[in-house]
C-alpha cells in the first residue's frame, strides 16, 4: 500500500498535499483500490468555498458511486481536467497525475484534524 510520509490523510480516504497557501487534494490508493476501477469523476465544485466534509464531488466506478469530501476549509480553485477524458489516472496515479482539486487553504482550514501517514496506516489497517 501506498502511504507517503509527506502527505496529510482523513478518514474518509482523502489526501492532502500542502504547497505554501495551496492544496492538492486527492483520494488515496487504499480507497482507489476498494473503488476498483474509476470510469467517472464529476467535480462542479471550481469557485465555491468549503468546509471541512462537504462534498466537492464524486467519484464512479465498475461497482459503486462515491462522494468526494473536502477535507479542510477553502475554496476550489482548479478541477484537474485530465480527469475528464482519463479517469483511470485515479487508479494508476493517484497522488500524482490523478489529483482532484487545487484549494486555498482558509485560515481555520483545520488541518489538525488530518492524519499523518503513520496513523493513516494505522487506520486502514485495524
Amino acid at each position: 500500500m501506498n502511504i507517503p510520509k509527506e502527505l496529510k490523510y482523513t478518514k474518509d480516504h482523502e489526501w492532502i498535499r500542502v504547497e505554501g497557501n495551496m492544496a492538492y487534494i486527492g483520494i488515496t490508493d487504499f480507497a482507489q483500490k476498494e473503488l476498483g476501477d474509476i470510469v467517472y469523476v464529476e467535480i462542479e465544485s471550481e469557485g465555491d468555498e468549503l468546509t471541512p466534509g462537504d462534498v466537492f464531488g464524486t467519484v464512479e466506478a465498475v461497482k459503486t458511486v462515491s462522494d468526494l469530501f473536502m477535507p479542510i476549509a477553502g475554496k476550489v480553485i482548479e478541477v484537474n481536467t485530465l480527469l475528464e477524458s482519463k479517469p483511470e489516472l485515479v487508479n494508476s496515479d493517484p497522488y500524482g497525475k490523478g489529483w482532484m482539486i487545487k484549494a486555498e487553504i482558509a485560515d481555520n482550514a483545520g488541518m489538525s484534524a488530518t492524519l499523518s501517514a503513520e496513523d493513516y496506516s494505522n487506520l486502514i489497517s485495524a
